[in-house]
């Protein structure tokens, strides 16, 4: 890698690294898998650093999580072809409930799983939406610029997604002894 200036070093991680668990969690909705994961944001980190004089402030999160997004997409291309990525076993706790009774926590430990493979069975184009926005918290415009999509195209596919995690989980037997 070129020879970075100390100040550019310390301008990119103060831009950087905040948004680095959104980074991560990204990859391992993309990959699957934690290791992989952290081999996309690695490489992701390397080719943020080396673009880094193209950077001219803005959303620093938007900018890094497209890199992430297309160093992912190039490392899946490459190390995958084709197979479907299956979400780490936690990643479902940031969106499943939070009930502390412990019946309350084998009913969302069951859910977490369902929800899991629900979000896991959708296609990759929904998948990428619904991660972006339910999980990163992103606006349409983000995601729009994130994924290089236009904002119908992701309000669409978001819709979609919604729609068929609806369908799948009301589909699903009631975990609660029915």
């Amino acid at each position: 890698m070129d020879r970075i200036d100390r100040r550019t070093l310390e301008r990119f991680e103060s831009a950087m690294l905040p948004h680095l668990d959104s980074a991560h969690n990204l990859a391992r909705w993309m990959t699957g898998d934690e290791h992989d994961a952290v081999d996309v944001v690695q490489e992701s980190m390397v080719r943020a650093l080396r673009g880094f004089h193209g950077y001219h402030g803005g959303d620093a999160r938007s900018w890094l999580l497209t890199i992430v997004r297309n160093t992912g997409a190039t490392w899946l291309r490459r190390n995958r072809s084709g197979a479907a990525a299956s979400l780490p076993d936690d990643a479902a706790d940031q969106i499943a409930s939070t009930a502390p009774e412990p019946p309350a926590l084998a009913i969302r430990a069951a859910t977490a799983q369902r929800l899991r493979q629900a979000i896991e069975d959708l296609p990759s184009e929904f998948r990428e939406v619904f991660v972006l926005r339910e999980l990163e918290g992103l606006s349409y415009k983000e995601i729009a610029q994130v994924a290089g999509l236009p904002m119908g195209t992701v309000m669409s596919r978001l819709a979609r997604a919604r729609q068929r995690l609806a369908e799948v989980l009301s589909a699903a037997p009631e975990l609660a002894g029915g």
